[in-house]
């Protein structure tokens, strides 16, 4: 009898094990005796022990010392109390909540984008000449659908776009959004950090919208941030409230706020330009780069770092300090970043952290653009830095 039930038990776990082979997967206790293992039960048992000597019950030791925090602050829940303060509508946390959206989805296409056949160009160049890749338009394609699914916006710039996209009246809201999709998106083929960038106006009239409503200067912007797709992804951004950073933790699909209101230096130790195009330089630039490198006050030298792709530079610049430049040259007087979608929202970031961005002759967010796909040169980074600079540009008027 033993032996007949033992068969038909057997002959039931393998057909159970047939149809369900996650089963399968769950490890006997025997796979854990390994030295790590025993290393971490042990620590658990003594935690346990400790706790229990000090009068804790174990539930709680665990929870008070746990590493999961039960207070999350995310993304959205940040912008929704931002908007109450400010006695706003909530059409900004909607339009912000698309954007997450899309910048989740292109970090997904971007970490298997080798995997999926992304890499490679598309055979197309864009407004600006620059060669278009598989993922710029699929980045770009997730973004535009995206805001215009969140029904919160009425124009819409985009880097891969000629002209200016207006929405249809029946799924139409009140702000304009430019956006670069894929910024750095020359260096995807070698896996180099990336980034999205977006700015958010709101629109100034009541007329029928139009491609002139997007050309505001960036003192009037609403908000704006970028997304770096590096190491991890995350989403620093501005409500005009200083500034914030957002990780996303792929655990639970959200973006949870990390740093609180960031502040750059005041002065960094490091400057990061395309020395590529020194032939070119305006003796301001060669001149204020040949004091960070030979300083004869007795400072140190600066360091110099330059990734290649703007979002991955001004995030260090951010973080760690320090001066990013861009300027116009002789073969370039007006440089090669685009105002609208690129200048002026990481300007805007950086002066909330209490930085400066110019153009060498003025205020970024000063400019009023003449065009969507206009180009200023553009220097931004640590006040003290900055300020250096442009008494360089002072010199050689």
């Amino acid at each position: 009898m033993r032996g007949g039930g033992g068969g038909h038990a057997s002959t039931a776990a393998l057909h159970w094990s047939q149809h369900l082979p996650s089963l399968r997967a769950v490890p006997r206790w025997s796979a854990f005796k390994s030295p790590g293992a025993s290393l971490l039960l042990n620590s658990l048992s003594v935690s346990l022990s400790l706790s229990r000597a000090a009068g804790e019950p174990p539930s709680a030791a665990m929870s008070d010392r746990g590493t999961f925090d039960t207070n999350v602050v995310t993304v959205t829940r940040f912008v929704m109390e931002e908007g109450r303060r400010a006695g706003g509508t909530g059409e900004l946390t909607t339009l912000l909540n698309s954007v997450c959206t899309a910048v989740k989805a292109i970090s997904s296409a971007v970490r298997k984008a080798g995997l999926a056949h992304l890499y490679g160009i598309s055979g197309s160049t864009n407004v600006t000449g620059d060669q278009v890749k598989k993922l710029d338009i699929l980045s770009n394609d997730l973004i535009i659908n995206m805001i215009k699914s969140s029904f919160t916006s009425c124009v819409l710039v985009s880097e891969e776009n000629d002209k200016a996209i207006i929405i249809d009246p029946e799924t139409r809201g009140k702000y304009i959004v430019c956006f670069d999709p894929l910024d750095g998106s020359s260096n995807i083929d070698c896996l180099v950090s990336i980034g999205t960038i977006f700015a958010i106006y709101k629109k100034a009239t009541d007329d029928e919208p139009c491609e002139k409503d997007a050309l505001q200067p960036g003192r009037d912007l609403v908000a704006a941030g970028y997304a770096l797709y590096g190491s991890a992804t995350m989403i620093v951004l501005s409500t005009g409230h200083g500034v914030n950073g957002f990780m996303l933790d792929p655990a639970i699909g959200e973006f949870i706020l990390v740093d609180r209101d960031v502040k750059i230096k005041k002065r960094g130790k490091i400057y990061s330009l395309n020395e590529g195009y020194a032939m070119h330089f305006e003796p301001a630039v060669t001149e204020y780069l040949q004091k960070k490198k030979f300083p004869q006050d007795g400072t140190e030298p600066y360091g110099a770092r330059y990734i290649g792709s703007m979002v991955a530079d001004v995030h260090r610049t951010l973080m760690y300090g320090g001066i990013f430049l861009y300027p116009g040259n002789v073969k370039s007087p007006k440089g090669k970043l685009r105002l609208l979608y690129e200048c002026n929202p990481i300007a805007f970031l950086v002066e909330q952290a209490g930085g400066l961005a110019t153009t060498g002759a003025q205020r970024v967010l000063d400019v009023q653009p003449e065009a969507l796909h206009q180009r200023v040169p553009f220097v931004v980074g640590s006040r003290d830095d900055v300020n250096e600079y442009l008494s360089f540009v002072k010199k050689f008027p």
